[in-house]
């Protein structure tokens, strides 16, 4: 077993982009949707538009660049080869703070914020950025055997931040990224400063709790979710393989799968790309594309959707919460997180907030660590 670990830059052959825009030129459209809106999916009108713009417009070489502008390094643990961005803060007693993408995401969601957590205004808010690729996403590797779900994944990044020699660091995560970093609050306390979470999760208290107006809507946006917007879920739990093979095979198809979810989760009025731009939509897509990993990732959810278990923690934990993304009542928070010391519900943004808001993510995640540091 090696610990080694050693750098690595993303190269992606000349091939793999003509491959990419032939795909695109030669896609065999559906029919138009027979509504007036995205109940159905994404517009017919939308995706061509975007697939043109991917195909004649778009620059992948741009995004690899700035990747590679930062450190990144591969690490093999667990028998699995793990790829993870380390960018250091020019400020010594920085923070090291670990962030965890979800799905359908990439390291490329956090580069804006990275940014502005490594050299903030105060050097006091400083952190050290260590942000890995998930398991069978980007460019860690895919597992070839099962077992790989939310608790082995925060052991893995429990015995990453060991390797790198970080004794007390904190941890951050959206999505999935949620599910891992509370995970690690029980996996790895005694090395946690503190835990942030913009999609906080907990089970229904066994006894009863009292829920506030702002708790019963937050409940009514969990039930809307399970009965009219959990189909992908429901797929990916439980066919990630019959789904990877359309997925893997047809750039539209990949498209057509991670915009829906931009779609529904980002906040917008109607207008996804004053939300996110185009490019950085198409980022997230091509780092999917690029690397085959539609069905790697979508077994995440086979492994874990539904079957993890959400074990209290005592380690100091703050949530920011946006509009698009706030279906948990903080009363069942607090059964969870027995040290709940920051609470926020924003005004605005939604599930990609790192992509949507760095800024206001930014001052959120300084807020919180200023209690813990």
């Amino acid at each position: 077993m090696t610990t080694d670990v050693t750098p690595f830059r993303i190269a992606v052959p000349d091939s793999a982009l003509r491959d990419l825009r032939r795909r695109l030129e030669a896609t065999r459209w559906p029919d138009a949707e027979t509504v007036d809106d995205w109940s159905q999916g994404p517009t017919l009108a939308y995706m061509q538009e975007l697939c043109t713009y991917w195909q004649h417009h778009y620059d992948w070489r741009a995004t690899e660049a700035r990747l590679n502008a930062l450190p990144q390094y591969r690490t093999t643990i667990d028998g699995l080869d793990v790829h993870f961005l380390q960018v250091r803060s020019p400020h010594p007693d920085a923070m090291p703070l670990l962030l965890t993408h979800g799905w359908p995401s990439s390291v490329v969601e956090y580069l804006d914020l990275i940014e502005l957590l490594i050299d903030p205004p105060d050097p006091a808010d400083a952190f050290h950025v260590i942000c890995p690729s998930l398991p069978g996403h980007g460019f860690s590797g895919k597992p070839a055997h099962t077992g790989w779900s939310v608790g082995r994944t925060a052991s893995a990044w429990a015995t990453l931040m060991a390797r790198l020699g970080y004794t007390r660091y904190g941890t951050h995560g959206g999505d999935w990224g949620s599910w891992i970093s509370a995970a690690l609050g029980s996996t790895d306390p005694d090395h946690l400063a503190g835990i942030h979470l913009t999609m906080p999760l907990a089970q229904a208290p066994e006894k009863e709790v009292e829920l506030d107006a702002r708790d019963r809507a937050a409940m009514a946006r969990m039930t809307s979710f399970g009965q009219n917007r959990s189909g992908y879920a429901a797929i990916q739990s439980t066919q990630p393989q019959a789904l990877g093979y359309g997925l893997s095979d047809s750039p539209s198809g990949q498209l057509g799968w991670i915009l829906d979810r931009f779609w529904s989760w980002a906040d917008h009025d109607g207008d996804l790309e004053k939300a996110v731009s185009r490019d950085r939509l198409l980022d997230t897509v091509m780092v999917y594309w690029l690397t085959g990993t539609a069905t790697s990732s979508a077994r995440l959810f086979w492994e874990s959707f539904g079957k993890e278990p959400m074990n209290p923690t005592s380690v100091p934990t703050g949530c920011s919460v946006f509009p698009k993304d706030a279906w948990l009542p903080r009363a069942w928070a607090r059964e969870r997180f027995r040290d709940l010391r920051h609470w926020r519900d924003l005004d605005s943004g939604g599930h990609f907030p790192a992509l949507e808001k760095p800024a206001v993510l930014a001052d959120e995640l300084r807020t919180f660590f200023r209690l813990v540091r």
